[in-house]
C-alpha cells in the first residue's frame, strides 16, 4: 500500500511560553522492504532557534529543537509518503519458552534491536503480580511463543473496553488493567508487561493506522489517529512479530511504523519542557492517504 500521511500537532499555551526545549520522533521509518519512506518533511511555526535531527539508540528518526524566542503557539506539521507491505506469516516455527530462554542465552549482542532491552522494567512499565498471573492463565507450557503472543493479544481485545475518556496518557499500566478499560497505549502497556513476566522480550511500537470510514459513508480528514501496538520477540528463527491488541489483529499494511522503543517514553511524538505558566491545550490530527 502507497500512502501520503499529514500530521498536525499545535500546542496553545495559556501564557506564552517564553523558551522551550522539545524531542519529536513523528516520522515514519524506512524499514527496507517492510516499509519505505519515500519522501517526508517536518516544518513547525515559530522556527526553531536549533533544530538536529538524529537517530536514537533504537534507530528512530528523531528532532531536537530549541526555541528561544516568546510564542502563544506551537504548531507542528509533517508530511511524508510510505510504501507498506503487510508482512505474511509462514507457518509457526517459533519455540517454546525453554527454547527461548536458550535462545537468549545465546543472543550476544546489545544493539538497539537486541531483545536483552525488551525483557525487563522500563521507565514506564514496572513488574505487576496481577497481569502476571493474568498472563500465566493464558500461556501453556506446550504452546509456541507466538501462539502465546496471540492468545494474549486476543484476550486483552476480548476482556477490555476501548474508551477514551477511562485513562490519561499517564495513567499506569495497572489501574488501566484494574479498569479493564483504555485505549491503545494502555493496552499495548499491559499486553507488554505480561509476555515479558513470561521470558518473552517485548516493545512499544508507535505509528499510524489508517481507518475505513462506514460502507457508503467518505473518508473523514483528520479521522485517523496515532497508534500503538506490540513488538514480539519469538526466538532466532522468527525473530520480531508485530501484534495490535486493541484491534486483535496482526500488525499489517495499515499499520506505519514511526518508532519502535521499550514503553511509551522512548517514542512519544513529542517531549520537552516549555518555559511558561499556567496550562496548556494539545489539538493532533492526523491524515492516513490510501493513494
Amino acid at each position: 500500500m502507497l500512502y501520503d500521511i499529514n500530521v498536525r500537532i499545535e500546542y496553545d499555551y495559556e501564557t506564552q511560553a517564553s523558551g522551550a526545549r522539545h524531542i519529536m520522533r513523528i516520522m515514519p521509518l524506512n524499514l527496507g522492504a517492510s516499509q519505505r519512506l519515500i519522501a517526508g518533511t517536518v516544518s513547525m511555526t515559530p522556527d526553531p532557534a536549533e533544530r538536529t535531527d538524529f537517530y536514537d539508540f533504537f534507530g528512530n528518526t528523531a528532532s531536537s529543537l530549541v526555541f528561544r524566542s516568546a510564542h502563544e503557539k506551537l504548531d507542528i506539521r509533517m508530511k511524508a509518503r510510505v510504501q507498506v507491505e503487510a508482512i505474511q506469516l509462514d507457518a509457526d516455527l517459533t519455540t517454546s519458552l525453554s527454547g527461548l530462554a536458550k535462545d537468549l542465552s545465546e543472543w550476544l549482542s546489545l544493539d538497539g534491536a537486541s531483545p536483552h532491552h525488551y525483557l525487563a522494567e522500563s521507565p514506564l512499565l514496572a513488574r505487576n503480580a496481577d497481569i502476571a498471573a493474568y498472563a500465566s492463565t493464558v500461556a501453556g507450557s506446550s504452546m509456541s511463543v507466538r501462539a502465546i503472543a496471540q492468545a494474549l493479544c486476543s484476550r486483552i481485545y476480548e476482556d477490555f473496553s476501548y474508551d477514551p475518556e477511562a485513562t490519561e496518557v499517564d495513567t499506569l499500566p495497572g489501574d488501566a488493567f484494574k479498569l479493564k478499560k483504555g485505549v491503545c497505549q494502555d493496552f499495548t502497556h499491559i499486553m507488554i508487561i505480561a509476555l515479558r513476566s513470561l521470558g518473552i522480550p517485548a516493545g512499544y511500537v508507535s505509528g499510524y493506522l489508517r481507518t475505513i470510514p462506514p460502507p457508503g459513508k467518505e473518508r473523514l480528514e483528520g479521522a485517523d489517529a496515532m497508534h500503538a501496538w506490540v513488538r514480539v520477540w519469538c526466538g532466532r528463527t522468527t525473530g520480531w512479530m508485530e501484534l495490535d491488541p486493541t484491534n486483535n489483529i496482526v500488525a499489517a499494511a495499515d499499520h506505519i511504523r514511526a518508532g519502535f522503543g521499550r514503553d511509551y517514553s522512548d517514542v512519544a511524538p513529542v517531549i520537552g519542557v516549555s518555559k511558561s505558566s499556567g496550562s496548556h491545550t494539545t489539538e493532533q490530527t492526523v491524515d492516513v492517504i490510501p493513494l
